[in-house]
This record gives structure tokens, sequence and C-alpha cells, in this order.
């Protein structure tokens, strides 16, 4: 299924999720590079919330770019099969290789707000993260390695755990907290 059809067909978990579907949706019917990073002010990227096989712990990288533990993901880059997108980044930042989907459906919908930064020493304007999330379980005994240019470690926390460890509260509270949540009473 293409991604305007995925994203029009996933059922919102909450009204984040709905205002943040909408606000997808028309984005994606309005711009037609909308998976290239250079469509700013907004473009596409996917995540993966990665579990263990017991569903009971997450990884997370610590995010050199916002100094916080944070979930796996990145720019689409002009691919849109989303999921591959989001294994992509999981083997890039972390080292596992031997990920699966818990489902190849969305797990759910975010935009994000990317304030201005340099990145190899160039300035990247404010802009919004058009983020779809997968689902993806690897185990615990996975090889991980740090991505110097991204990240400075790589774990595994408990889910709670995980969420404390964000020291950027808008993703603690709204995102972390509500993955987790949906991770509860997820059936696949």
């Amino acid at each position: 299924m293409e991604p305007y059809e995925a994203i029009a067909a996933y059922t919102p978990w909450n009204e984040q999720e709905a205002r943040d579907r909408e606000l997808i949706l028309a984005y994606l019917a309005a711009h037609e590079d909308a998976f290239l990073r250079s469509d700013l002010p907004a473009h596409v990227t996917a995540s993966a919330w990665v579990v263990n096989p017991a569903r009971d712990k997450v990884l997370m990288a610590f995010h050199k770019l916002y100094g916080s533990w944070a979930w796996i993901g990145g720019h689409a880059d002009g691919d849109t099969d989303l999921l591959a997108v989001a294994l992509r980044e999981l083997r890039e930042e972390t080292g596992v290789a031997h990920a699966r989907p818990v489902s190849t459906e969305i797990y759910s919908l975010e935009v994000l707000t990317v304030d201005g930064h340099e990145k190899r020493g160039a300035y990247v304007p404010s802009h919004l993260h058009l983020n779809v999330t997968y689902l993806l379980e690897a185990g615990e005994d996975e090889r991980l390695h740090v991505c110097e240019a991204e990240n400075s470690a790589v774990r595994w926390f408990g889910l709670e755990e995980a969420v404390a460890a964000s020291t950027e509260p808008w993703f603690a509270e709204r995102i972390y907290r509500k993955l987790n949540a949906k991770l509860r009473s997820f059936t696949p």
C-alpha cells in the first residue's frame, strides 16, 4: 500500500494522532517532494519503537543533536517504503540487523518539530518531521554499535525507564508514554 493510502487508512489512537494525520495527509497531497529532506518546511520521516520479545524493554540511542535518549528513526530520503526506512535507520543507528516488524501496519503517527541546527557545517532551518512509526522487535543479544555521526550510546531500557531517560519533556510525555500505552494493549 502506498504511504498516503496507508496513512489515510490508519485509525488514530488519540486526538494528537487524529490531528497530526490530517496535517500529514494534507501536506502529502500538496507537496510531491515531501519524501525528500530538501522539502522545507516539512518532510517525511520514519521511526521505530524497538522492543524485546518480552515487550518489557525498548532500545534507545543517545542522540547527539538533542542531547537526549531517543527512539530510532530518520529521513525517508526519497524512499516511500517507510517500514524499510525504519529498519534501515535501526541498522545504521544501532547495528541491530535481525529486527522484525511486530506488524507491517503503521504503529503511530506524529508531527514533530525540529529546531534549527547545524549539520555537517551547514545550517538546517527549523522544520517539521511528518513521522510514521513502526513497532519492531529485536533480541537483546543483538550486538549494538554507536553511529558516531548521530549518537553516542545505544542501550535497552525498561519501558518506564525509557520515558524517564528522555530529557525532552514533550517527547517523553506525549510520544514515548503513548507508545508504551499502545504496547500494553497491542495485539497484532
